[in-house]
């Protein structure tokens, strides 16, 4: 891939990522309102407060490649994340947590793959903020994971695939 190609990859990974966490908040804060636990809530707005710092990251890293949120997607995502919202405080404890849990392990992958085409389009700057909100990622879907995997559910619905060891995520930029 040439380093043009792979900044357009790039671009467009991250308008994905920028309108994907605001999405992730808006389902993070009905699925807080939600839950019951104290501890649950209290973990579960920790993480919708690190995807708003993953949207302003990755706001700052359009912003250096000279390109913007794309507001078509913003908009389709936000209606996902808000109806996401609404369906958690219906949707029992399991299915959010579920669901969460499987976003999670493809937002790892994202911002992996961001990090690649970085690299592959001359940025290597990108490199550790990308692969530290990925590094991010991957505590939220252990997070989610290890709830999952506390419920009588989980022996009859299959978990998502497990993403491979934290410690590998930087691997990428070898």
């Amino acid at each position: 891939m040439s380093p043009e190609e792979s900044k357009a990859a790039l671009i467009a990974i991250l308008q994905n990522a920028h309108a994907g966490e605001y999405a992730a908040s808006l389902a993070y804060d009905g699925h807080a309102k939600s839950v019951s636990d104290p501890a649950e809530k209290s973990d579960i707005r920790r993480i919708l407060k690190e995807e708003l710092e993953h949207r302003e990251l990755v706001r700052g890293l359009l912003e250096s490649l000279g390109a913007a949120p794309d507001p078509a997607k913003e908009r389709k995502l936000a209606l996902i994340g808000g109806t996401i919202s609404l369906l958690c405080r219906i949707g029992g404890w399991f299915i959010p947590m579920y669901g969460a849990g499987r976003l999670e392990a493809g937002n790892i992958v994202e911002y992996q793959d961001a990090a690649r085409h970085a690299r592959g389009a001359g940025r290597p700057d990108m490199l550790d903020c990308l692969l530290t909100m990925a590094e991010v990622e991957w505590d939220h879907e252990l997070y989610f994971r290890r709830k999952v995997e506390s419920s009588a559910w989980s022996r009859v619905v299959p978990l998502w695939r497990i993403p491979p060891p934290r410690e590998t995520i930087r691997a990428v930029s070898a």
